[in-house]
């Protein structure tokens, strides 16, 4: 099980680094630009803080699964993934949206991009770890 956690933990970390390319370094680009204010500037961003954030929170997506939920199957991981995206994506996005002067467009994004990151990382840990 130990090799089994280890690959569904490094699969779902480098499937989130894509996508957050995709979601945040380029469908959501231009919206950062034109809400620059609201932001550190690149160089001031942690970087690094963000990596082990992804990190830890991959391990813990892909080590609950093993350890709490039953029976394992890739469906079962895409339904773990899409439950906790809908969670996860309405905190990060409408929760945030309601206490900062964030764009809508922004807002949406990060609702709908969380579940789709999570779906994503629920089967591919799916297909890792199985009965």
């Amino acid at each position: 099980m130990t090799k089994k956690l280890l690959l569904g933990f490094v699969a779902v970390f480098v499937a989130w680094q894509i996508l957050d390319f995709v979601i945040h370094g380029m469908l959501l680009a231009k919206a950062y630009e034109a809400s620059a204010s609201m932001w550190r500037p690149m160089e001031e961003m942690k970087m690094g803080l963000m990596y082990f954030v992804g990190a830890v929170s991959a391990f813990i997506f892909v080590w609950v699964y093993a350890k709490f939920v039953s029976p394992k199957s890739m469906m079962i991981g895409l339904q773990y993934g899409i439950i906790l995206g809908v969670s996860y994506g309405i905190g990060m996005g409408y929760g945030t949206y309601a206490v900062q002067p964030l764009p809508y467009n922004i807002a949406l994004s990060w609702f709908l991009g969380t579940i789709v990151e999570m779906g994503v990382a629920g089967l591919l840990t799916g297909l890792i770890i199985k009965e």
